[in-house]
């Protein structure tokens, strides 16, 4: 029923923008928040950005602060992230998940919902 879809990762040079997104269906009710994780070979997923739904409140993990912003588009049901200033260390899956529950953590096992995933790989 619930559905979130990564779309816009690919193969960049560092130092340059990516945006991706996410787009949700099937939530019959507003989420509480939309976050992105990241996952790379070997390492646990981990916290990157996050906005709550209502009161576009926006935050960050300190490695991207100041070079990722997180938007949303209710008229879409669409969440992006803008990453700027990309590097290698960035190469990971990039998911968006949907927190219904309203815990507002960073911790991903508070989120209900999650996409597949999409591939950002930051070449030097």
């Amino acid at each position: 029923q619930v559905q979130l879809v990564e779309s816009g990762g690919g193969v960049v040079q560092a130092g340059v923008s990516l945006r991706i997104s996410c787009t949700v269906s099937g939530l019959t009710f507003t989420p509480y928040a939309m976050a992105w994780f990241r996952q790379a070979p070997g390492k646990e997923r981990e916290y990157v950005a996050g906005i709550n739904w209502n009161a576009n409140i926006p935050s960050y993990a300190n490695s991207v602060k100041g070079r990722f912003i997180i938007a949303k588009d209710n008229g879409k049901n669409t969440g992006t992230l803008q990453m700027n200033s990309l590097r290698p260390e960035d190469t990971a899956v990039y998911y968006c998940a949907a927190d219904v529950a309203g815990s507002g953590t960073s911790d991903p096992s508070f989120y209900e919902y999650w996409g597949q995933g999409t591939q950002v790989t930051v070449s030097s």
